[in-house]
């Protein structure tokens, strides 16, 4: 039973979150909807929103629930703690950042996507750098308004995986790099090779089909969320409107097929969040790279598995019958885990898609700490990219101008990713071992036993605990590369090594 002032708390959070998924609503329509001349507008109203939102989450009378909510006289129930915790994290970092600030992010954010496009297109980094710089500037400014200027990046790594800290993922990401880049090149060497250039001209209605009855399968309710298209896939909103979107190309039907599982495990994370208590620590998701875990376990542990094939395979060689005519099951199922090194982190497979993430990861903490400056990213993306992968890029469409995070000042977004897949790993042996006919169930067609035990563990959870804690509590290990590591060998040292 909810106090008085927990319950209008709880109001006050909610009407704040209300006006957020608004915004939420206009960024994607701006991703998959905005004519090109209406780019102007939508700033401003993207603006508006952002100082619409931020009086709402500032309203004093919020510091005054918290308050008297944390009075020690009168000790919480544990959900309520977790609800006045959170909020009061919030609080604190709103009330901090001046409204005008607050307006002048969001608009700046707008119109630096929109020159990140035109950039992509053209070729034309110098045309979007100083756009780019504008991002650092304010990122700084707002690290220093919360009393972080001397730590700007952990403050933004903070923001999406609590707890974390660049030194701590550092940390990790040396550990795993030691370890992956010989499994690369050993399969590199391996006389095994599996021949990417064996689907061609799939037509796209029929792979929107597939993907859809696919996500449906999977467990994506239709009747709350919808996909769509888009330059970078996504996935946004909340569990009662959410919004993924995908790309099509022809002659690559397994991208927008690992796209759209991708954002579906994002989406089934939205949609599992307690719906009752949305816009408060219970029903708030856990950090990003919590998030990127369940994107990445589905897309990966699953869909790239054999039992997910079995079932699928037949309706995929239905509906694509003169594209598949001549390839063999142990073709395609090798296609669908090819490794081959890529300029590309979206078209990345799964074992080199975390030395991309490395390579943004250190150079996101040279930015910061004002050892990289963003005229010479090229440059250093470059040489980063000949290190890690191999491969440099021809120009910076394919390399520094690839990604969309920056052109939103998404910093400390990207060590999320590989942090997801570390989570996806141990909780995939969890998952086994508290069910181990669970691929079995995959083969018939059945993933709701997954899907029920993550709702359980992970979806239900809420934001009680930070990623640390969270995968403690249910793999009852710290947060490491380890259960990565084996997933990989376990999967692709079968299929490359013998």
């Amino acid at each position: 039973m909810l106090s008085p002032p927990a319950t209008e708390l709880i109001a006050k959070l909610q009407r704040a979150q209300l006006l957020y998924t608004v915004t939420d609503l206009l960024g994607w329509d701006e991703q998959v909807n905005l004519p090109p001349a209406s780019a102007g507008q939508r700033a401003e109203q993207l603006a508006l929103m952002a100082e619409l939102q931020h009086a709402a989450a500032s309203d004093p009378r919020i510091g005054a629930l918290l308050a008297e909510l944390e009075q020690p006289s009168a000790p919480l129930p544990a959900e309520q703690r977790v609800i006045v915790r959170q909020a009061r994290r919030d609080y604190d970092r709103v009330t901090k950042l001046p409204a005008d600030f607050v307006r002048e992010k969001a608009a700046h954010s707008s119109h630096a996507y929109h020159a990140w496009a035109d950039a992509k297109k053209g070729n034309d980094f110098p045309g979007y750098a100083p756009f780019l710089e504008k991002h650092l500037e304010l990122a700084r400014r707002e690290a220093a308004y919360l009393g972080r200027e001397a730590a700007p990046y952990d403050y933004f790594i903070d923001q999406n995986d609590p707890g974390m800290t660049a030194d701590v993922i550092g940390a990790m990401f040396a550990e795993l790099k030691r370890e992956l880049v010989p499994l690369v090149r050993s399969i590199l060497q391996s006389p095994v090779k599996a021949r990417t250039d064996l689907l061609r001209g799939c037509p796209v209605e029929g792979q929107r089909a597939f993907l859809r009855e696919v996500t449906e399968r999977l467990g994506f309710d239709y009747q709350r969320g919808r996909i769509d298209v888009s330059l970078h896939p996504f996935c946004s909103g909340t569990g009662s409107d959410t919004r993924m979107t995908t790309r099509f190309n022809v002659d690559e039907p397994l991208d927008a097929l690992f796209s759209s599982i991708h954002e579906t495990g994002h989406g089934l994370y939205e949609q599992g969040l307690p719906a009752e208590f949305v816009g408060t620590g219970l029903g708030m998701h856990a950090g990003m790279g919590v998030h990127e875990s369940q994107s990445r376990l589905w897309e990966n542990q699953v869909a790239r598995g054999r039992a997910f094939w079995r079932c699928f395979e037949p309706r995929f060689r239905e509906i694509f019958a003169a594209q598949t005519a001549a390839v063999s099951s142990d073709e395609l199922y090798l296609a669908v885990n090819s490794v081959m090194p890529t300029l590309i982190r979206v078209d990345a497979d799964e074992v080199t898609y975390n030395l991309h993430i490395i390579l943004r990861f250190e150079l996101e903490k040279k930015l910061f700490a004002g050892e990289l400056a963003v005229r010479d990213l090229p440059t250093a993306w470059r040489a980063a990219s000949k290190e890690l992968l191999g491969l440099e890029p021809a120009n910076d469409r394919e390399g520094v101008l690839q990604d969309v995070h920056w052109s939103g000042g998404a910093f400390g977004y990207f060590p999320s990713y590989c942090l997801g897949n570390m989570m996806a790993a141990q909780l995939w042996y969890a998952a086994l071992a508290a069910r181990p006919a669970l691929e079995d169930d995959f083969a018939r067609g059945d993933f709701s036993q997954l899907l029920a035990w993550l709702r359980k563990n992970i979806h239900s959870q809420g934001r009680r605990q930070d990623m640390g804690a969270l995968v403690r509590s249910v793999t009852g290990a710290e947060l490491s590369p380890k259960a990565l590591m084996r997933y990989l060998r376990e999967r692709y040292g079968a299929l490359y090594l013998g």
